[in-house]
């Protein structure tokens, strides 16, 4: 079963709240569908996203595929591609110009696992389907009543590990607020925080013991600092013993490698490329290094959790994209279940095709109202 033919389809539309932490917010979604098609009718399913800007129109990223992506795939099949590793030189090391790496993976591994007839997480070695799953609210930018709103649901649907954004300017509010979780969430709950890079090494010593005698147990504190200081990571692992850091989440597979050689991490942070997660997850198992997946295009990343041999937690945000696809990833009672359908379970649903595909750019003020979320319903 040989590619033979790919799809975009792009998908532009307001978020149901404002997302972000403390370097970033956003308040609407930029997605294409890509769909690459084998010749006995196959499809591999990925999605390109882009966070801080729009994508272009559709007719330029189909361009920019066909030019840059297309010519290594056609007449290949998936399954001799997914583990390709090339060496890069010089101009060949360079990114292409548009966020196609992330997708192309998921879209390759789901068109591999379909040619064999297996789930994805199957495929790839698993000897469970589920992995327990925290709740996390990118809330940085929530007022108090929906902060306390978004996790008090999440507690009320089973979670019982919740991540909060931290890193204000005023480090009174980030304790405010890790009170604030307190009202709503059991008293047995697992905390996490996330500073993504907020702070510098002292200052995060310094903040992570007054928040601690402020009587916060903390299970980790994600990217406390700058994601390359390797030596202030070390030294927060080593100064901190009653917490764990993880970091690694803005670091490339390259970089992910170095942080585990300096001993910069408790637990190593990945996200939804598959064949770099599985390429670093084996080495951090190999080092006795834990794995926990953070946030994935439609928790794709649950195939890769329960592959893995380290990884106890997987990130779930509450992000409203169950509606591009047919069959969500099934999360209940704290879990989130791999599927056992061929590939990594998700078909693009024909109904988003029809009434949210937005094949040209649209100003932000024309994207009307956004989709209805059914995991999530905050006040307004």
């Amino acid at each position: 079963m040989s590619i033979a033919a790919f799809r975009i389809t792009r998908f532009q539309f307001a978020r149901d709240r404002i997302i972000g932490d403390s370097q970033v917010r956003a308040d609407d979604a930029n997605v294409a569908a890509l769909e690459l098609v084998s010749d006995s009718g196959q499809v591999g399913l990925g999605f390109i996203q882009t966070l801080f800007s729009p994508l272009p129109d559709q007719a330029e990223i189909e361009r920019v595929f066909a030019t840059e992506v297309w010519p290594g795939l056609e007449r290949q099949r998936a399954i001799a591609l997914v583990h390709r590793v090339n060496r890069p030189r010089g101009g060949n090391q360079r990114a292409t110009s548009l966020p196609f790496h992330e997708a192309l993976q998921v879209a390759l591994w789901d068109l591999a696992a379909k040619e064999v007839g297996l789930p994805l997480h199957t495929l790839l070695g698993s000897r469970r389907n589920r992995v327990k799953a925290y709740a996390s609210g990118l809330d940085f930018h929530l007022s108090d009543d929906d902060y306390q709103a978004l996790f008090a649901h999440a507690a009320a649907i089973g979670y019982r590990a919740f991540k909060i954004k931290v890193g204000h300017a005023d480090f009174e509010r980030d304790l405010h607020r890790l009170a604030l979780l307190k009202q709503v969430v059991p008293a047995s709950s697992e905390v996490m925080i996330d500073a993504n890079e907020g702070w510098s090494s002292k200052e995060a010593l310094m903040k992570l013991e007054v928040i601690r005698r402020a009587g916060h147990d903390l299970l980790w504190v994600e990217d406390p600092i700058l994601r390359h200081d390797y030596e202030g990571l070390r030294m927060l692992r080593h100064a901190v013993s009653w917490t764990q850091i993880n970091s690694g989440e803005y670091l490339d597979l390259q970089g992910k490698r170095l942080l585990l050689e300096a001993h910069g991490t408790d637990i190593l942070n990945v996200h939804g490329q598959v064949s770099d997660v599985m390429r670093i997850g084996w080495l951090a198992a190999d080092m006795g290094i834990p794995v926990s997946l953070g946030n994935t295009f439609l928790e794709i990343g649950v195939h890769m959790a329960v592959a893995l041999p380290e990884v106890e937690w997987l990130e779930y945000s509450f992000q409203n994209f169950d509606y591009l696809v047919d069959e969500p990833i099934e999360i209940r009672d704290g879990y989130a279940y791999a599927p056992e359908r061929p590939g990594h379970g998700l078909v693009l649903s024909e109904a988003a095709r029809r009434d949210w595909a937005r094949p040209q750019l649209l100003p932000r003020d024309q994207l009307g109202e956004a989709p209805a979320n059914p995991r999530l319903s905050l006040t307004k």
